[in-house]
């Protein structure tokens, strides 16, 4: 018979689990589908940690968050070999090109599943591929993905332009939701 504390801390972590997955949304209002009413929760959100450990950079110079002060970022966690993350990537390469201009900055983190994935040469025949023209950054020791508490690939922060956390998914999926909270954090003022 499982005892009333393990049944509370069973519950408790399927519903964040299930929070997570789906993503979540903090402080910020967005409808789910049309016509339905927006969801809209407290500023409780985490600060964004900084970038950490990047090693060799593309399609950019070194980024450093705090320097993206009032700016919109997407910082996406993947690799070119797991097919969860190849196949979100059409989708941020859209959401980058349909914002980039309006205040909106994305960054790849690749961080590597296997060894062969730690290879430059590799990361960068995988940008030319899937026709990847933001920054990318490598993350072969998971220094970023530490500081983040990452723990899945495929997996997507968004950061509002006051360095807070806003939203996070892990997996496929939710590129509507994504899109729209994007275009209504752009919206607002910093």
């Amino acid at each position: 018979m499982l005892r009333p504390a393990l049944i509370t801390a069973l519950a408790a972590a399927a519903i964040a689990a299930l929070a997570f997955a789906t993503g979540s949304m903090i402080g910020v209002s967005v409808p789910t589908r049309a016509g339905a009413a927006p969801v809209t929760l407290a500023k409780t959100g985490r600060a964004a940690p900084e970038l950490t450990g990047l090693t060799k950079w593309f399609n950019s110079a070194p980024l450093k968050l705090a320097d993206l002060r009032g700016k919109v970022v997407l910082v996406d966690f993947w690799t070119y070999g797991c097919i969860n993350c190849v196949r979100t990537l059409p989708h941020v390469v859209d959401l980058y090109d349909t914002y980039k201009d309006k205040g909106f900055v994305v960054i790849g983190v690749h961080a590597p599943e296997f060894p062969h994935e730690r290879s430059a040469a590799n990361v960068a025949a995988a940008l030319k591929r899937h026709g990847i023209e933001y920054p990318v950054a490598q993350d072969n020791k998971f220094a970023t993905w530490n500081a983040y508490k990452n723990q899945y690939w495929p997996a997507q922060y968004i950061v509002d332009r006051d360095g807070t956390i806003v939203y996070e998914h892990a997996g496929e999926g939710q590129y509507d939701r994504m899109k729209q909270l994007v275009g209504k954090l752009l919206e607002k003022t910093s």
